[in-house]
């Protein structure tokens, strides 16, 4: 089964109004981190940049204005043209990228398809976790039971 979803694009990185230059990314989706998409942006830096956020938010984003403080997404026009902005806020500075709409969904389509949304806890595997970490292990009985009353008098008789 494949656990890992992909998709390698070219987004804008807008300097100004008038301006923008191409950027490699690569959106990235893994079962086993449910909850976050991944997306890799290569700058013509030695090594690439990399953020992490919710998934729930480009679902949401696609569709509507979503996000606030380090991350903000919404659809938009550009030129006649659908597109997907990511606004990007760190310590490091600011940037908004605009990614195509068209294979920012089907890669998105792909992912919910790979984990329908509310299925993600799933994915965790916390239920197994848990039961392992709950299931009795020998001598466990001796710390379930009740002090006060052991079952055998082993106390010397105080009448004695």
């Amino acid at each position: 089964m494949q656990t890992v979803v992909e998709r390698e694009l070219e987004m804008q990185l807008v300097l100004s109004p008038e301006r923008s230059i191409p950027v490699p990314a690569l959106l990235a989706y893994r079962a086993d981190d449910p909850y976050a998409v991944h997306v890799t942006f290569h700058v013509g830096s030695d090594a690439p940049v990399n953020w992490t956020f919710a998934r729930e938010l480009i679902v949401e984003g696609v569709f509507r204005p979503c996000g606030h403080g380090d991350v903000r997404i919404w659809p938009t026009k550009v030129n006649g043209r659908s597109v997907i902005c990511l606004a990007l806020s760190s310590p490091d500075g600011d940037a908004l990228l605009e990614a195509p709409s068209s294979p920012v969904a089907a890669w998105l389509e792909r992912t919910l398809r790979l984990v329908p949304p509310g299925s993600e806890h799933e994915q965790l595997g916390m239920d197994d976790g848990l039961s392992r970490l709950l299931a009795p292990v020998a001598g466990d009985e001796l710390w379930l039971r009740d002090p006060w009353t052991t079952g055998t008098d082993d106390t010397p008789d105080a009448s004695a």
